[in-house]
């Protein structure tokens, strides 16, 4: 058979480097193992790159999915590890990015009927690889209920409160649960939120909620403290969106640290 033409490996002459090059939104399934030793099945969405020198002009895109599939028909968190450096030795790169994101399901009661009911998170993994150096950010997408401080304080009759999302994101110095992250933002809002609310549940929410008001500001705030002090979590980044009720538009906030190990 003749050999076929390889245009990935001919030379670029145009000099410039590509920071990042690979294939984004393929889906895969996903196993991962809860706080309660249970297995829950997902699937992922993948995106996984390289860099690209100067004088190659073009990457070889089955690669990705080779390293992929290599893993057999499901993935776990020790495989995701595993693949950004499988990708610079495939690839011969000197970095590899792995990005999966996929939805988390967790069962809640409801707080005064005991109800229980399936809420979904979007969980986010990435990994980074340059040479020797591994670097891991862990995210977690968190709904939650937020009710106006200033509302209440100046209103005869309730107070406006809206829906919320948390974006948060940390590296740790050892593995940390993705329950253990839902539950510091949840904390940290004036109402975590339920899927199955009878009455009793409904009157005991929003009591809660008008009891624990909070701006956008202290949102971001309250986590970032609890973030500070976990033993964990050695950098995080927490972004709150409110989803305005009385607005055209959200409110919005943001804090990124680096957490020293004496916190």
């Amino acid at each position: 058979m003749r050999a076929l033409k390889d245009t990935q490996n001919e030379r670029d002459d145009r000099r410039l480097p590509i920071d990042r090059v690979g294939v984004k939104d393929v889906r895969f399934p996903l196993r991962i193992r809860d706080r309660d030793q249970a297995t829950q099945h997902t699937v992922a969405t993948v995106s996984m790159a390289v860099d690209l020198p100067h004088h190659y002009k073009g990457t070889h895109m089955s690669r990705f999915l080779e390293v992929l599939h290599a893993h057999g028909r499901e993935l776990t968190v020790s495989s995701i590890a595993a693949m950004p450096r499988e990708l610079l030795a495939r690839l011969h790169a000197e970095k590899a990015h792995v990005e999966m994101r996929f939805p988390y399901f967790r069962t809640k009661r409801a707080p005064v009927t005991k109800a229980e009911g399936l809420i979904d998170y979007g969980v986010v993994f990435e990994v980074n690889a340059q040479g020797e150096q591994i670097d891991y950010v862990v995210t977690v997408e968190v709904p939650v209920a937020t009710l106006c401080p200033c509302s209440k304080a100046i209103s005869e009759r309730g107070a406006h409160n809206q829906r919320g999302l948390v974006t948060f994101s940390v590296r740790f110095r050892q593995p940390i649960w993705i329950e253990d992250l839902i539950e510091l933002v949840e904390s940290s809002a004036s109402c975590e939120l339920y899927s199955v609310l009878k009455r009793p549940d409904e009157k005991a929410v929003t009591e809660r909620a008008y009891d624990n008001p909070v701006f956008v500001e202290d949102l971001v705030r309250n986590v970032a403290l609890k973030a500070g002090g976990h033993k964990l979590i050695k950098w995080f980044r927490v972004e709150a969106v409110n989803f305005e009720s009385i607005h055209n538009h959200n409110a919005w906030a943001v804090i990124e640290r680096k957490v020293s190990r004496e916190s």
